[in-house]
């Protein structure tokens, strides 16, 4: 089980929603939130010429002499081709087209995420863990304050009120806020469907405890339910689940999309009662998790909200919140219409709210009048109970077979790094680039995540971390008779050619994703170029290393797995004042060891600053004094 978008084939086209979404993004009228996205230009499709010599700087430090000039001649002969030209004016001609926000699009969601077979968990979905609420230390208070403090963010969603997110260069595709609340994935053969509710319309939230659902209107004769009553509600929700046992339907969302397709309408079709509580389910603005386990360690309480013991959970809901017994919290988030910049900022939102005491909690009282949470049971005869005890026990045998590490790094952070001269992001990678150099004895091919939201309806380019001056900056490191000045020298070089590429990836000049539009712009029956069949497409996008950052003061960490068997996930959070990197991998034959490959990123992160300081301590010492 692993995830290759190079090799992956398109299933079917991306289906329809269930339901449109809360509006259309490209009306001007649609609020505060959209207000620039009429103006947001198309995802470019570079030329040939561009992305060409792009790409043959990128596999070159991954081949050999003998290799490299193999790949040359084939992308130079792919160039000149008549078939190169057609396939690029296919693309072309694909982008122009009317009504066709992003030419990439539709293949993406498809070959990424709905037509994308395992389990979303742990392969595709990603969590955030929180910061403890020292306020707050009672799990069910804790997690009516998230509550509220979502609630409020999802009001200004639906408002529109909320500012669309802007960077330096303008304004960013505000499209995926559409599948933030009231969302479910929904499983399909051969391509899942993306469910969307109306928000006016569902204002009720879901709550699992001890594998049991329920809903939980937030509003009760036209008045929002306030933490307290929240509170309240999920003291009896808590009560009333501990008191009982239920099987673990929820486990169900954790298999393989294809078997969960057959046993969803097997669940489905099991009761009309189940096909209502489904909806009911599905239609709710998001799910809590109220989790009776109590973890501690860094890794216990990552690997509680990356996947639980897969009961507690609905992973097909766009958004979960999960409260530990302990107070211990964080989130769950669906990845298949939205990438982590939009959870980010909701999640920092509900954390800068809540620990700070900035959350409106409303008043005290809890009214006597409130209707019990809405219990969505399910009806689960032997043929349903098979399944989701099959489920359970293909869920348990994957989360065995990976390992976690989470390395927590107080040598520097975001302050420090800048202080140093350097872009933290680009210094952070780096270090995982010397880091995975010490432990194997050479590089290879790694992806960082790269928003292109500067576009219309756009998601992610791959910034290609390996560059012949990363190479050459992990053999400096590696070298003992190096001086700390070439080191130096090195190390600038290298952070300065991550950020170059980094730059024209969100400028949408990747050569990643603009190689895969020429490859699916085939015809059934077209033979493949060679460029596909080289050794250099399949090695230099085959992710041993998997990367991606987001950041915020109030998370400790967060996370998602590798992308395939033989490689690593490291997801990395640049606070202020440390650097914490979740490493996952598979325990497989190929011998992957996360403890490793942190103690060696600990090891590189602590000299190259060393060799910073030491430089600039040099440096001011030869000035002369005045």
């Amino acid at each position: 089980m692993y995830r290759a978008i190079s090799t992956l084939k398109p299933t079917s086209a991306f289906r329809p929603l269930l339901h449109n979404p809360v509006t259309k993004s490209s009306d001007p009228a649609a609020g505060k939130l959209f207000e620039f996205q009429a103006q947001l230009p198309k995802l470019p499709v570079p030329t040939l010429s561009e992305t060409l010599p792009k790409y043959l700087r990128t596999v070159e430090p991954l081949l050999s002499k003998e290799a490299y000039a193999q790949t040359k001649r084939v992308v130079e002969e792919f160039a000149r081709s008549s078939q190169g030209q057609e396939l690029q004016r296919r693309l072309e001609a694909r982008a122009a087209e009317p009504g066709r926000p992003n030419w990439l699009e539709e293949w993406w969601n498809d070959l990424s995420y709905m037509g994308y077979r395992d389990p979303v968990v742990p392969y595709v979905s990603y969590f955030y863990a929180y910061k403890d609420d020292k306020l707050r230390r009672k799990a069910t208070q804790r997690a009516a304050a998230i509550v509220r403090a979502a609630w409020e963010f999802r009001r200004q969603v639906a408002s529109r009120e909320l500012a669309p997110e802007t960077t330096k260069a303008g304004a960013l595709c505000s499209y995926s806020y559409n599948y933030m609340f009231n969302v479910t994935r929904i499983p399909k053969r051969p391509s899942d469907i993306e469910a969307t509710y109306d928000l006016a319309t569902n204002e009720h939230i879901a709550v699992v405890r001890n594998n049991q659902f329920y809903a939980l209107p937030l509003v009760h004769n036209g008045q929002l339910l306030s933490a307290a009553e929240i509170e309240a509600q999920l003291d009896r929700i808590v009560e009333q689940a501990d008191s009982s046992a239920a099987v673990p339907v929820g486990v169900l969302t954790s298999d393989n999309r294809d078997l969960w397709s057959d046993n969803y309408r097997l669940l489905s079709e099991a009761s009309p009662e189940n096909a209502a509580t489904l909806e009911r389910l599905q239609s709710a603005a998001f799910l809590v998790c109220l989790d009776d386990a109590r973890p501690v360690t860094r890794e216990e309480y990552h690997r509680v909200f990356w996947h639980g013991n897969g009961r507690n959970r609905w992973f097909d809901k766009s958004l979960q919140f999960i409260v530990c017994d302990n107070g211990k919290a964080g989130f769950l988030g669906e990845h298949s219409s939205m990438d982590g910049t939009p959870t980010c900022r909701l999640n920092d939102y509900i954390l800068d709210q809540t620990l700070h005491g900035k959350v409106d909690l409303g008043s005290s009282a809890v009214r006597s009048d409130l209707p019990a949470p809405e219990a969505l049971r399910f009806v689960t005869p032997p043929t349903v109970v098979r399944a989701i005890e099959q489920a359970g026990q293909r869920f348990d045998k994957v989360v065995e077979q990976h390992q976690l590490r989470v390395l927590q790094y107080e040598g520097f952070g975001k302050d420090e790094i800048k202080r140093l001269g350097f872009s933290p992001d680009g210094f952070v990678q780096m270090a995982i680039q010397l880091g995975y150099f010490k432990l194997y004895g050479r590089s290879r091919a790694t992806y960082e995540a790269a928003a292109t939201r500067a576009f219309a309806h756009g998601r992610t380019e791959t910034c290609r971390s390996v560059s012949s001056e990363s190479v050459a900056f992990c053999e400096q490191f590696e070298t003992a008779a190096a001086s700390p000045e070439a080191k130096l020298a090195a190390l600038q070089a290298a952070v300065k050619a991550h950020g170059a590429y980094a730059k024209l990836c969100s400028e949408g000049k990747g050569v990643d994703r603009h190689l895969l539009g020429l490859r699916l712009s085939l015809r059934p029956g077209e033979e493949k170029p060679k460029i596909f069949q080289d050794v250099a497409y399949t090695e230099s996008s085959h992710w041993y290393l998997s990367t991606s950052q987001l950041s915020s003061e109030h998370f400790e960490g967060w996370g998602f797995s590798e992308v395939v068997p033989d490689g690593y996930g490291v997801a990395y959070t640049i606070r202020k004042d440390a650097v914490i990197l979740h490493i996952a991998a598979m325990k497989n034959e190929f011998g992957l060891n996360s403890d490793h490959l942190a103690h060696y990123i600990k090891e590189a992160a602590t000299e190259m600053r060393a060799v910073v300081l030491a430089c600039k301590l040099k440096d001011a010492a030869a000035k002369p004094k005045l």
